[in-house]
């Protein structure tokens, strides 16, 4: 496959962090923007591509074909060096590739009733996973090399999820989250917490990876819901915030590292060992913030957490408040940043930052978006 090197094409060293940079895919060609002010700085006459998955911020791309075109087949997997225009490497399978994963030491294919994992460096093949029917390429991944798992949805009747441990090639658990199949999965970056959220989508639980029987609950809203989108904050020493994105055009965040410190406190009271478990592991309310209408409902969005600060609280000089940034982009073109406030009062407050259109310029064709 040919991949020409873009004239415009942003060199590698400039390229941004983990979510800051987006995909735009349609039938003639494929683009990538800066999150930060929508500039471009990658743009390619080649596609369409069904799968684009960064290596961090390297100039590595993992790209999957839309099938237009004989040399652009969706059972084939490429590696493609973005500075040179060149592919790697390629790998081909029987069936249709549906999501790929990677870090500096694995890269994982998933395909409808298998996973393969591969040695990032020398793609030698270490393992292949049978799983259930998943024609929707549903996993997540926890790239961190201490704790790198991965998550595969291991029925279609139930919420249940298998953890497999990727960099020692055996599975490390089953979880049964939800009495209904998944609909989303999530992992944070260091492999502590897996989040799930299944087709009714009216509770996301948490559970420690490590303790694969505890759960913690999250109620998102009382009537169902789609979950198009769950993600972990970016920290490497505790995720502190979840975010969600629903078909009904909310997005909710969750405090994590407060909510768990909290629910231990009242499972360890005399009120909380007399609560029934399902009650007991619901978190407060207060540490759920809800933004409505952020897009449009029933337009399928992705919405990611690019950073999370904690900043002095002006009201208290030694406390210490949250600032959460979150990229949000919808399948119709629309990018927007939000930053949620959260101080340590448990008030929240959201702001809007950003909006463009990435199709302002681009019109007739179909499109596809990834945060990458």
């Amino acid at each position: 496959m040919q991949f020409p090197t873009p004239s415009n094409q942003a060199h590698p060293s400039s390229w941004p962090e983990k979510n800051s940079c987006i995909w735009m895919v349609s039938k003639i060609n494929s683009s990538c923007f800066h999150t930060r002010d929508g500039f471009k700085i990658y743009d390619s006459n080649t596609g369409p591509f069904i799968v684009v998955e960064m290596l961090y911020s390297s100039s590595l791309l993992a790209i999957v074909g839309g099938g237009e075109q004989p040399s652009l087949s969706p059972r084939r997997l490429c590696l493609f060096n973005t500075t040179t225009g060149t592919a790697l490497r390629e790998l081909n399978f029987l069936t249709s590739v549906l999501a790929v994963r990677l870090n500096k030491k694995r890269l994982v294919v998933v395909l409808q009733k298998k996973t393969y994992i591969y040695d990032s460096n020398t793609l030698t093949i270490l393992d292949a996973i049978d799983t259930v029917p998943n024609v929707k390429g549903l996993c997540a991944f926890s790239p961190s090399l201490d704790g790198c798992f991965l998550a595969l949805p291991s029925s279609t009747i139930k919420g249940s999820v298998l953890v497999y441990n990727v960099m020692e090639l055996h599975s490390h658990c089953e979880i049964d989250a939800h009495h209904s199949p998944l609909a989303a999965i999530a992992m944070s970056f260091n492999g502590m917490y897996i989040a799930t959220a299944s087709e009714q989508g009216t509770i996301i639980r948490v559970h420690l990876v490590s303790e694969a029987t505890k759960s913690y609950s999250f109620r998102r809203g009382t009537y169902p819901s789609t979950i198009f989108s769950l993600s972990f904050g970016p920290s490497t020493q505790l995720p502190d915030i979840l975010v969600a994105l629903s078909s009904s055009g909310s997005i909710h965040v969750f405090s994590l590292g407060l909510a768990i410190n909290q629910r231990g406190r009242r499972s360890s009271s005399f009120l909380g060992s007399l609560l029934p478990e399902s009650v007991n592991d619901a978190f407060d309310p207060a540490h759920h913030r809800v933004l409505h209408n952020a897009v449009p409902a029933g337009v399928k969005s992705n919405v990611v957490v690019r950073k999370v600060d904690k900043i002095a609280d002006t009201g208290l000089s030694e406390a210490v408040a949250c600032r959460a940034t979150l990229s949000v982009i919808t399948f119709n073109g629309h990018f927007l940043e939000y930053t949620v406030n959260i101080n340590t009062q448990n008030e929240s407050k959201w702001s809007l930052e950003s909006e463009f259109n990435l199709l302002a310029v681009v019109s007739g064709e179909e499109q596809h978006f990834q945060l990458v």
